[in-house]
């Protein structure tokens, strides 16, 4: 479906949540702004008898939904919402890198496994614009690319995969493990793998959600090197993550422009002495991003920042802006049900178990992970021969079933 149509505004919080859901599904659309063209008002009103009612999102069968749910947009664009029945050996919860990998090789050994993602199959990976330190790719790949090719593996061996379907509750059960999906849905596994990654803590301020990937990264390893001989590039976030990015950044721009909001850096001592001795680096702390604006063909344009201190505004244009204000989890569906860490993350053993048996966990969800794309990779690896070995330790031997 390439000739999408969204109608709505950047106020509205529905029409960002749609285009979300468009984008991370990698579904191409065209966006009209009522505020920037009042004439299209006349078209919503037409199809939703006299209501501006937005979003409203044309297909070109001609049909059109105003304000609908993710399950009724997945559900227009075709995307399988319930699996063929309730039992597996194993259900992943995550269909990222990890938990593709993870569901190849369980597939290759025999155990029958169902994949489960809120969004789109492939995870942060599909959407990031370009990756260039995943091996095997020595001239890089889109994320889209690689998504695809790892959907397309797991397809190859039959793996029963749902994507727009997220995890609302995970409780052990009667020999097993159940997953209550956000539609309702139940599904049991003998055992079941957390792959669910994390979140990229956003700053939600205008112009931010439309230009993720088109100047706005999460990123430096990944997307720092598309910048080089950039005259400038934007840092927003001075504790340690932010700092060390900004280092690392500084080998492509001839400038590195960091924003912090409080009024100190909160790195380390080291960090920040390092930050401040280099020439490149341009420091503005107590300063708060208001605003992302959308340049030419798309892409970045502008930031405006205003000083906390003194309320003056500044108009930043850098090359590509990266934010590192911190990681989320994607933890929240599983409550008091495995034991997490202070932050969020799931704690595990060496062997990628949880605190609760035949439940494992594995990526970027996993406490002290080290959030790499080729970690997250070997990690659902990892994570599935354990598993193997704990559900040959839990199945009787041959000759107990044969007799019954």
């Amino acid at each position: 479906m390439a000739d999408i149509t969204v109608y709505g505004a950047d106020w509205c919080p529905d029409c960002r949540r749609a285009k979300r859901f468009l984008g991370e599904h990698r579904v191409p659309y065209e966006w009209i702004d009522l505020d920037a063209h009042p004439e299209a008002r006349t078209l919503v009103e037409g199809l939703n008898r006299g209501a501006a009612v937005i979003p409203t999102i044309v297909f070109p069968d001609g049909g059109h939904l105003a304000e609908p749910t993710d399950e009724e947009l997945a559900s227009k664009l075709g995307l399988r919402l319930r699996a063929a029945r309730e039992d597996f050996d194993l259900v992943i919860v995550g269909g990222g890198p990890t938990g593709l990998s993870a569901a190849i090789y369980a597939a290759r050994d025999g155990i029958d496994a169902l994949v489960l993602d809120r969004s789109a199959l492939g995870g942060q990976a599909g959407v990031t614009e370009r990756i260039d330190n995943y091996p095997g790719f020595p001239d890089g790949v889109q994320g889209k690319e690689l998504a695809e090719l790892l959907v397309a593996h797991a397809r190859r061996y039959g793996v029963e995969l749902l994507s727009a379907v997220g995890a609302r509750e995970l409780r052990p059960a009667d020999d097993g493990i159940t997953v209550t999906t956000s539609a309702g849905d139940g599904y049991r596994g003998r055992a079941a793998l957390i792959a669910t990654g994390t979140s990229y803590r956003r700053l939600g301020v205008p112009g931010e959600e439309e230009l993720i990937g088109a100047g706005i990264h999460f990123c430096a390893t990944c997307d720092g090197p598309f910048y080089r001989g950039a005259e400038e590039l934007l840092v927003i976030g001075g504790g340690n993550s932010g700092v060390e990015e900004g280092l690392f950044l500084a080998q492509f721009a001839d400038r590195i422009r960091l924003v912090e909001f409080m009024p100190e850096l909160t790195a380390s001592a080291h960090l920040k002495e390092r930050a401040r001795a280099n020439p490149k680096f341009t420091i503005h702390t107590n300063t708060e991003v208001l605003e992302f604006r959308r340049g030419r063909r798309g892409k970045l344009g502008g930031v405006v920042a205003r000083d906390r201190a003194t309320g003056e505004v500044s108009r930043f244009s850098p090359a590509g802006a990266f934010v590192f204000v911190g990681l989320d989890p994607n933890t929240r569906f599983l409550g008091d049900t495995v034991e997490l860490d202070r932050w969020g993350f799931v704690v595990t053993d060496d062997s990628y178990r949880t605190s609760v048996p035949g439940v494992f966990a594995a990526g970027d969800v996993r406490a002290g992970s080290t959030k790499q794309l080729g970690a997250a990779t070997g990690e659902g690896i990892g994570a599935l021969l354990a598993i193997r070995r704990f559900l040959d330790e839990a199945r009787p031997p041959a000759e107990l079933r044969a007799l019954g």
